[in-house]
């Protein structure tokens, strides 16, 4: 697949893995620990931005844990519309750019964020894109935490290759973040593995 492919697959997305799929899930075990990690680091007027938002049922749980400035961007526009049927409450008072993670992430300012987030939105990046993983450093004042699907093999489900597919659909690109992000200026403060991703927080350095 080429990245306009695999970008193009999560705007038409819909059913299983779509923004109403996941609202009607609701916050689960990645939400609580984000809301604990963003509670120890930062305080509740930080700037935090969620890359690959969807519904915003990551945030939401954020905002309702006392987190006041809150933003997101996804590439899917009918995201925001769940959203807003959804959590109101948050699309009323947070900030939501819809596109590419690699159109927009270029066209914040330096240091526009305190935090940075991502919940299994990196692993999709295609390998022609990497280069968009330089944009985290440049955005973000302190923190950036990843909520990526690693497998549960001591090789983080690694294997002998070096993308799956998710349904035989979506391509998942399997790499070593904490090699990824420490060879863009952070440092490795936490790994939590969960039952379906590994949690990472780093601090830029």
């Amino acid at each position: 697949m080429d990245p306009e492919d695999v970008r193009q697959d999560w705007v038409d997305r819909s059913e299983k893995y779509s923004p109403t799929y996941y609202a009607e899930i609701g916050p689960n075990e990645v939400s609580e620990t984000l809301a604990d990690v963003l509670s120890h680091y930062c305080t509740d007027d930080a700037k935090i931005l969620e890359v690959g938002c969807g519904c915003g049922r990551h945030l939401e749980h954020l905002r309702r844990n006392g987190f006041e400035n809150l933003a997101g961007v996804d590439i899917n526009e009918d995201a925001f519309d769940v959203m807003a049927d959804h959590y109101p409450r948050l699309a009323e008072t947070g900030t939501f750019h819809t596109g590419a993670l690699e159109d927009l992430l270029p066209e914040f300012e330096d240091g526009a964020f305190d935090a940075i987030y991502t919940v299994e939105t990196l692993q999709h990046v295609h390998p022609e894109d990497v280069w968009v993983f330089d944009e985290f450093q440049r955005l973000t004042t302190d923190l950036l935490v990843t909520a990526e699907n690693e497998g549960n093999s001591p090789n983080r489900g690694r294997g002998e290759t070096d993308v799956s597919y998710v349904d035989d659909e979506f391509p998942l690109y399997h790499r070593d973040w904490k090699a990824v992000f420490s060879d863009r200026g952070f440092a490795q403060l936490i790994r939590e593995p969960t039952e379906r991703d590994t949690i990472r927080v780093f601090r830029v350095l």
